[in-house]
């Protein structure tokens, strides 16, 4: 349901992560666990760690993905692990 409720932030966060890669383009299992990687380090109420994360996502992409699928899904991951938060706008002025 999270995803779901996020999947266009996380989907605009993805297609500007995975340079050269347009969502379309990737296999549907990858696309789906970058997915929720994505909304469990950036949108899920209880975080957990960015490790926990990656090895998850890692684990899903060998089992339902390619022989190429976790390296390409620890990379994107990654980025989008270590890219800076959005910061939430200063009030305007009266």
């Amino acid at each position: 349901d999270g995803v779901n409720a996020h999947r266009e932030a996380i989907d605009a966060l993805l297609t500007d992560t995975a340079s050269n890669w347009r969502l379309s383009r990737m296999m549907p299992a990858d696309r789906n666990v970058l997915r929720i990687g994505t909304f469990e380090l950036r949108h899920a109420a209880e975080r957990q760690p960015i490790p926990v994360v990656l090895d998850e996502a890692i684990e899903l992409s060998r089992r339902f993905g390619t022989a190429n699928s976790p390296g390409f899904v620890n990379g994107v991951l990654d980025r989008v692990a270590k890219a800076p938060l959005p910061t939430a706008k200063e009030p305007a002025a009266s």
